[in-house]
């Protein structure tokens, strides 16, 4: 039996739901952790338990979201998420970028600096893996899908493809959570 979608609508979802948050939220921590017992305190092994107490938070979070079901199973809602994921982790590599340059605008130190933009070029590579996993396994789009409007978040850069007002007012960006009103027509659609 599948663990996803168990505890949505149920007078549990919103406990679920703070626990995903919380457990991603504990990632991060535990990976800055990492960081200052690496950096500031030369604590090397300390910093990989950092990191495997992380990884472990994250996982954490996404079985809880997998829970309420945040996350879509069916083939073609997977493949529309990775299609904008792809896309969105395309977009951050710019967003990155700038802000790696106002961070040097306020003098913070160039070794964060050079950091971010190291961020950035992740973000391609994210980019780059995600458009190769969906050219070797996605099932090609129909002319029906490309032919949508395209709708992205102002925040993250997650494109949504078709008319976004047919989700429910509850409608979240699968990346960053924000709600259907970060969403902007894409121009040119």
């Amino acid at each position: 039996m599948s663990i996803f979608g168990q505890t949505k609508g149920t007078e549990i979802e919103k406990q679920i739901a703070q626990l995903a948050q919380g457990e991603a939220i504990g990632g991060a921590m535990y990976y800055a952790l990492a960081k200052v017992a690496q950096e500031k305190l030369g604590l090397d092994d300390v910093a990989k338990e950092f990191i495997e107490l992380g990884n472990q938070e994250t996982n954490h979070g996404a079985f809880y979201a997998m829970l309420n079901g945040r996350y879509p199973t069916d083939e073609k809602t997977f493949w529309q998420m990775v299609r904008g994921l792809s896309k969105a982790e395309y977009k951050g590599e710019e967003n990155v970028n700038k802000l790696a340059d106002k961070l040097a605008e306020l003098g913070v130190d160039k070794k964060a600096v050079e950091q971010v933009r190291e961020f950035a070029i992740q973000e391609k590579h994210h980019g780059e893996v995600t458009k190769a996993i969906i050219d070797k396994y996605a099932p090609k789009e129909d002319e029906k899908t490309e032919n949508k409007p395209v709708y992205v978040c102002k925040i993250c850069g997650f494109e949504y493809s078709g008319d976004i007002e047919n989700e429910g007012s509850d409608y979240k960006c699968p990346i960053c959570g924000m709600p259907k009103t970060a969403f902007e027509l894409k121009e040119g659609e």
